[in-house]
């Protein structure tokens, strides 16, 4: 029998869904549509977005210094961020088949499609796929801790988190000794929402 908080979660799980369906309508406000990952505008619509273009000039020129003397720094996180990508994703690909765990496709959570957008210049694009990158791979590493965690101590917290990962619902509650070590062997190995 579910509990409360089980109920709740799954109503989160169903209103997030009910969310990403009402945003990607906008696809048909918009007129685009997506094939094969890559984004495809009406030419009248691209032609709209290329009168929104900022010159890369004019947009150089009214950048505040701040910004120009921070952008270095900030750049800085993506040598980081790669090494945590080439390690979190030589883990998973190693470790997970050993735990019978599914992979997670980096692909659904690294998107690089803002690229399409003709009322971008060369450097919002740039800095919009640094951006891209950096949120996904955060979110790509939260999934593959998550799943980590499901396998190894699905135990939820006795504090409030900010931010709950995708297997969190399935976790024992805290405190629950006797339902930790009898369904601990099931609930390491749910991963049937996931196939």
């Amino acid at each position: 029998m579910a509990t409360k908080l089980e109920d709740l979660l799954d109503k989160i799980k169903i209103l997030e869904i009910e969310l990403i369906e009402e945003l990607q309508k906008e696809e048909e406000e918009f007129s685009y549509k997506i094939r094969k990952r890559r984004v495809y505008f009406e030419k009248n619509i691209l032609l709209h977005q290329k009168e929104y273009a900022q010159h890369l000039l004019s947009y150089l020129r009214e950048a505040p210094l701040k910004h120009i003397f921070s952008a270095p720094l900030i750049w800085a996180c993506l040598i980081p961020a790669l090494l945590l990508d080439a390690f979190v994703s030589l883990y998973q690909w190693n470790c997970f088949p050993l735990y019978g765990i599914p992979k997670v496709k980096r692909q659904d959570y690294i998107v690089f499609d803002r690229r399409f957008l003709n009322y971008l210049n060369l450097i919002e694009k740039i800095n919009c796929a640094y951006c891209s990158y950096f949120n996904g791979l955060i979110a790509y590493v939260q999934e593959i801790a998550g799943r980590t965690e499901q396998f190894w101590c699905p135990i939820k917290h006795a504090r409030r988190i900010k931010t709950l990962h995708s297997r969190y619902q399935k976790f024992v509650s805290y405190g629950n000794a006797e339902k930790f070590r009898t369904e601990f062997e099931t609930v390491r190995r749910d991963f049937k929402d996931l196939e």
